[in-house]
């Protein structure tokens, strides 16, 4: 992300009146390597196709912001892997972490883990050091310390169903496994900002925020998410594209200030639910309109979403949720060229 867009972005989450509406996308390995030409596996085990591929983009979208950018990641292996997760790879298949917890009582034999030695960590770390001098040739710096939720990653260490239900059946133990999960977060967190001083942000994902209910929220997610931002960052930018009414009045609480959401709610819904008080970055359809519709498709979904917006403060125009896969030229173009039109 290079300064200008930087500031940018910081500018619409203080609430600055911007004109045009800035655009902006989360790009990862489910959309990017594919879009580039290249397979899933290449783009992870190869550090010149990951850089190729990323400026390939920043290339052909100069008009928008892509976040994190050069996100160096291993899919959702990433952190699950330094519990000892089995990783599963394909060529061209998203990578899966297989549990590790066969029931609640095996959270008393696991260990927090080391971020500078364990799992694929100090890869995501090696990777950006080794692309660093070529990335801030680009124009770019290295913005973000970006991690998995603890939910979400509990929820890879358990199962989704099994750590639902434990929430319920064994709660304490599950305080016990996401304070551990998130202590180990923000020791990742502070060892990527050791190694990078340009980070100025925070960028956690956990979908599993949206599979709980307010009072379940506040129990098990909201004192969590605020250990794991409570660091002196600019931008605190959370992701999480299930339904999230139940969380959105806490989410300021937790320490946030940007949200990519889902399709379920709408942008004036969302407004209303957080007060006003957190940037938000959505929301156009990604599946269903950015990647199988039309560029008229595009552009009829962005004037539908901001037709009913009457402040126009703290929104950044998106899809709900990251770049879909098979998301095409043509569809992105629509949506950044639509925005600037509706909204100079």
């Amino acid at each position: 992300m290079t300064d200008q867009q930087w500031n940018t972005l910081v500018a619409a989450i203080r609430g600055e009146a911007l004109r045009p509406l800035p655009t902006a996308f989360i790009i990862d390995s489910p959309w990017l390597p594919n879009w580039a030409g290249h397979s899933i596996l290449d783009y992870f085990t190869s550090d010149r196709i990951f850089l190729d591929d990323n400026l390939k983009a920043i290339e052909a979208f100069p008009e928008t912001i892509f976040l994190p950018g050069f996100w160096s990641e291993y899919g959702m292996c990433t952190e699950p892997s330094a519990f000892g997760s089995v990783s599963i790879w394909g060529e061209n298949d998203f990578p899966f972490a297989m549990k590790v917890l066969r029931s609640p009582e095996e959270v008393d034999r696991l260990v927090k883990p080391d971020p500078r030695k364990h799992g694929l960590l100090p890869f995501v770390i090696k990777r950006l050091q080794h692309l660093q001098p070529e990335l801030e040739k680009a124009g770019h710096k290295i913005r973000f310390a970006v991690a998995r939720g603890p939910l979400n990653v509990a929820s890879f260490l358990m199962g989704t169903t099994e750590f639902l239900e434990a929430i319920k059946t064994e709660p304490e133990r599950m305080h016990q496994l996401l304070t551990m999960v998130t202590d180990y977060l923000v020791d990742w967190i502070a060892y990527q900002r050791e190694q990078f001083p340009s980070i100025d942000g925070i960028f956690l994902l956990d979908d599993i925020v949206g599979f709980v209910g307010r009072k379940d929220f506040e129990h098990f997610a909201l004192p969590y998410l605020q250990r794991a931002y409570d660091t002196n960052v600019t931008v605190k930018f959370f992701h999480c594209d299930a339904p999230v009414k139940a969380a959105a009045p806490m989410l300021e609480a937790a320490g946030i200030n940007l949200l990519n959401w889902g399709v379920q709610h709408t942008v004036t819904e969302l407004q209303q639910w957080t007060n006003r008080k957190i940037a938000l970055m959505g929301n156009i359809p990604p599946r269903d309109v950015l990647a199988e519709g039309t560029p008229a498709d595009v552009a009829r979904a962005v004037r539908e979403m901001l037709a009913p917006v009457e402040d126009r403060t703290r929104l950044i125009v998106s899809c709900g949720g990251g770049m879909p896969p098979q998301a095409p030229t043509a569809n992105i173009q629509a949506l950044i060229r639509t925005v600037e039109e509706e909204t100079r």
